[in-house]
C-alpha cells in the first residue's frame, strides 16, 4: 500500500469515527452498504473498464436525518466523497458525475437505512434531489 493510499484510508477511518460520535447510529454500516451497492452494480464493459452507477439514494429514519441536519455537516457530500474514493481504489468509472442524496424516510424497512443506486447523466446533488422527487 502506498503512503498516499494509507493516508487516504486513515483519513476515511477518522471521518467514520467522527460521524459515529455525531450520531447514535453506526455510520460504518451505511458506508459499507453504499460501497456494497457500488460493487454489486459494477458492470465490466471490457477488460480494464468497469462502470458503476453514479447516483445513490440513502434513506434514513426521520430522527437520524434531523440529527444530521443539526450538525451542519454536508452528509451527502461526505458520502459522495467516500464512494468516490472507494470507486477509485477499485478502479471503477462512474457512469456520470457521482452524487449521494440523503433523504428522510418514515418507513425505512429495517428501521436504520436504505441504499439504492441508478445511472443518471450529468447529475449533481441538487439535480438528483429534484429528479427523484
Amino acid at each position: 500500500m502506498s503512503a498516499l493510499s494509507a493516508l487516504e484510508q486513515t483519513l476515511e477511518n477518522r471521518w467514520d469515527a467522527l460521524w459515529a460520535r455525531l450520531r447514535d447510529k453506526e455510520p460504518v454500516e451505511v458506508l459499507d452498504a453504499l460501497r456494497r451497492e457500488c460493487d454489486d452494480n459494477a458492470v465490466v464493459c471490457r477488460e480494464g473498464r468497469v462502470m458503476v452507477p453514479n447516483a445513490y439514494d440513502v434513506e434514513l429514519p426521520e430522527d437520524v436525518h434531523e440529527h444530521l441536519n443539526r450538525t451542519g455537516t454536508d452528509v451527502g457530500q461526505a458520502l459522495t466523497d467516500s464512494v468516490s474514493r472507494h470507486a477509485e481504489r477499485r478502479g471503477y468509472e462512474f457512469a456520470g458525475p457521482p452524487a449521494v442524496h440523503v433523504a428522510r424516510c418514515p418507513d425505512v424497512p429495517n428501521g436504520r437505512y436504505r441504499v439504492a443506486s441508478r445511472v443518471m447523466r450529468h447529475v449533481s446533488a441538487d439535480g438528483f434531489f429534484h429528479a427523484t422527487h
